[in-house]
């Protein structure tokens, strides 16, 4: 592609220094790998340069917070997963995200996966559950109290009969080390940093939590093939800056990422980690979307009566 639509791409005087992504997850992640092919990707584009600050801890709260400080001049980019959502929908941040962030765009989307130590004498839910009867399972998740994970496992451990205990860590690398040692019974994390362990032999598939199997694991049967029905725990991976950030600026990085997680390289590339690209949307679409499912995802947390 030429310079010339390379200057098409971006407002005037945008970018002229370094931006930062904000993760709230440890390298290694499911986040963190997206993370860094985003940076590349408007490196690329645009030639200038982008770093991954990772800020783990808290359930992506360190993170979010942090970014709901940066100005909004779109050199501060926060990258989150649905937990974003929950951490408003669970009052476990003090501000508004809906007010104090305008998504930018949808990057990628893909399911979990339940993992479990190689010690554990179960490889299906249903030798889970009648093991978990004697003795509560004790499982680590990717982001923490009150985010995805916890509270999608929470929901399943009430469908299944599944007695379960959370544990928190600071993010999937930290958990999969946990689950690999032996430190907990069960793990659950993004597929893509699933793959890797899997095909390590360190820790065991036990279910793909998406309503499909993964590309990545296509031997690895779903909660619907294992006799849980009509309930997943996915993520997407969105792109959110500080409202009242520039509107050219948000809609040229919408414009570049949205083709670029559709180039078939790209395509490619996320497939062999069993993720794919998110349906493109315009800001204002992603913006209108997350609202409705901020008040569904609120209804759902009263409905758990789930307290943090």
């Amino acid at each position: 592609m030429s310079t010339t639509v390379h200057a098409q791409d971006k407002p005037p005087g945008y970018p002229v220094r370094p931006i930062r992504i904000i993760i709230g997850v440890a390298p290694g992640a499911g986040s963190d790998m997206v993370a860094r092919a985003t940076a590349q990707l408007l490196i690329d584009r645009w030639g200038q340069n982008v770093v991954v600050d990772p800020r783990p801890g808290g359930g992506g709260v360190i993170a979010s917070e942090l970014a709901s400080k940066a100005s909004p001049d779109g050199y501060t980019l926060y990258q989150s997963g649905d937990g974003l959502l929950f951490q408003g929908a669970t009052k476990r941040v003090a501000f508004d995200i809906l007010k104090t962030f305008d998504p930018v765009v949808s990057l990628t989307q893909q399911p979990y996966i339940l993992l479990a130590n190689l010690s554990i004498p179960a490889k299906t839910i249903k030798e889970l559950v009648t093991l978990s009867a004697a003795k509560p399972l004790t499982y680590a998740g990717s982001s923490g109290v009150g985010g995805t994970v916890h509270l999608g496992m929470e929901k399943f451990a009430k469908l299944s009969g599944m007695q379960l205990k959370h544990v928190a860590y600071k993010g999937s690398a930290p958990s999969l080390l946990a689950l690999m040692g032996g430190e907990v019974n069960l793990g659950v994390t993004s597929v893509m940093s699933a793959t890797a362990a899997i095909r390590s032999g360190k820790v065991r598939g036990v279910a793909a939590l998406g309503l499909k199997r993964a590309s990545s694991l296509p031997d690895l049967p779903t909660l619907a093939e294992q006799g849980i029905p009509n309930f997943k725990i996915t993520n997407r991976y969105n792109l959110w800056v500080r409202s009242g950030t520039p509107r050219p600026i948000i809609v040229a990085i919408n414009r570049v990422l949205s083709e670029g997680m559709h180039t078939p390289q790209m395509v490619q590339k996320l497939a062999a980690d069993g993720s794919e690209p998110a349906e493109r949307a315009t800001p204002e679409q992603l913006k209108a979307n997350l609202a409705r499912e901020y008040v569904e995802l609120e209804r759902q947390v009263k409905e758990l009566g789930l307290k943090f």
